[in-house]
């Protein structure tokens, strides 16, 4: 039996380089099978025959959104401290007063697991229904083995009973504990997190804040190759706040991503794409912010597969895909077309995700994104309207915001 059969679209975006007008798309046993002109695919694919008929009528059909960068699994709230930063006060200001980050590990701590799956699904659900099939989320809000572990616990728990998939990456080394000396945290994090992140068998990458007055480009490197020793894949936030390194570190570990990147130089870009890095952009965070857009230009001109992602968390609190690309291509100036390719195809790759995820080619996973409009260039043209209507992840239909689903299927 088939899946499922999409058709008269006025678009189908298919992946980089590749669309169809009038186009269709057909999914069985979860993967895309078919991906063209409707006449051809309905042809050999008649919708009467799959399980969910949905008739796109002259709509756009994307690949479902990879967000490949979010600390979505958090407690409490911080709302307070965005009147603090229009105030004028840093990032760093406010970490050094016990907030950010550390306040967030304080209401993590005393958060419930019922409590803490309870948001995290929730948010999900908000992800999906702009379009997000797969996310990343990080742990981070621990600081120590058990929390850290019990984080990734209810990562794992939220990916088994969610439609949309969960990539989980370790970050103990995400800030410096307070009364705690930088250079000893990290000894933790090496001896003791890490060897029991991979004994719980959960997380696929390890991630670390290369930043000045957090770690230092040493000291991040020792933690990402411990975390290669336990067979954890390198990621790294770097060049967020300052230039510090990180990017150059990235690429000499092999990262799957280097993300941020706000101050990264032309010499960084060139680095990341010699060493197949993709650089991971957060618009959204520069928005909150208040500071200076990364530059996509100088990845692309360099040759490297540019990834969009939210970063939502706390500080940047924003689930929504559709906003991440109005402010990449309005806020850091990306083409519309490049923008929903980066963060699809580009925030798989991201996530080293080689299997079609984010394109609708054959063989890739069925997760397509039908939109309320005739193309793709509405999901930024929009910026702050959700465009989405319906989702498909492996070929079901997850989330119908406007019935848009013939009669006969589920």
């Amino acid at each position: 039996m088939i899946d499922a059969v999409v058709h008269g679209a006025g678009e189908v975006i298919a992946g980089p380089g590749e669309s169809y007008a009038d186009g269709a798309v057909a999914v069985e046993d979860g993967r895309v099978v078919a991906v063209g002109p409707t006449d051809a695919v309905t042809r050999e694919y008649p919708p009467e025959n799959a399980v969910e008929q949905v008739d796109a009528d002259g709509r756009a059909v994307l690949p479902g959104f990879v967000d490949a960068h979010t600390h979505g699994l958090f407690a409490g709230d911080r709302s307070d401290e965005f009147g603090a930063k229009l105030r004028g006060k840093t990032y760093g200001e406010i970490l050094a007063e016990g907030g950010g980050i550390l306040r967030t590990v304080r209401a993590v701590r005393e958060a419930s697991d019922e409590r803490l799956l309870g948001d995290l699904l929730g948010h999900l659900d908000t992800m999906l229904a702009h379009g997000t099939t797969t996310v990343e989320v990080k742990s981070g809000y621990g600081l120590d083995a058990a929390t850290e572990l019990r984080m990734l616990g209810i990562v794992d728990a939220a990916d088994a009973r969610h439609p949309v998939d969960v990539v989980p990456t370790f970050m103990g080394a995400h800030a410096v504990p307070g009364g705690r000396d930088a250079e000893d945290y990290t000894t933790e994090v090496i001896d003791e997190q890490i060897p029991a992140v991979a004994e719980q068998g959960i997380a696929a990458f390890c991630d670390v804040f290369c930043e000045e007055g957090v770690f230092s480009v040493e000291q991040s490197r020792r933690v990402l190759e411990a975390g290669i020793e336990h067979g954890l894949t390198p990621k790294i936030h770097a060049e967020e706040l300052t230039h510090l390194g990180g990017a150059r570190l990235g690429a000499e570990v092999g990262a799957a991503s280097a993300d941020h990147l706000l101050h990264a130089t032309d010499e960084d870009a060139a680095a990341l794409a010699a060493a197949g890095v993709t650089p991971v952009l957060l618009p959204g965070t520069a928005f909150s912010l208040g500071a200076e857009y990364a530059d996509p230009g100088q990845f692309i001109d360099a040759g490297a597969p540019v990834a969009v992602a939210t970063d939502f968390n706390p500080n940047c609190h924003s689930q929504s895909m559709g906003m991440a690309l109005a402010l990449a291509c309005v806020g850091m100036g990306m083409a519309p077309r490049d923008a929903v390719d980066a963060a699809t195809r580009g925030g798989a790759l991201a996530l080293d995700r080689e299997d079609g995820t984010g394109t609708l080619t054959v063989g890739a996973p069925g997760d397509l994104v039908v939109l309320d409009a005739p193309s793709y260039v509405h999901v930024p043209y929009s910026f702050g309207v959700n465009r989405v209507t319906t989702v498909l992840k492996d070929g079901a239909v997850v989330h119908n915001a406007d019935g848009h689903v013939s009669a006969g299927s589920t």
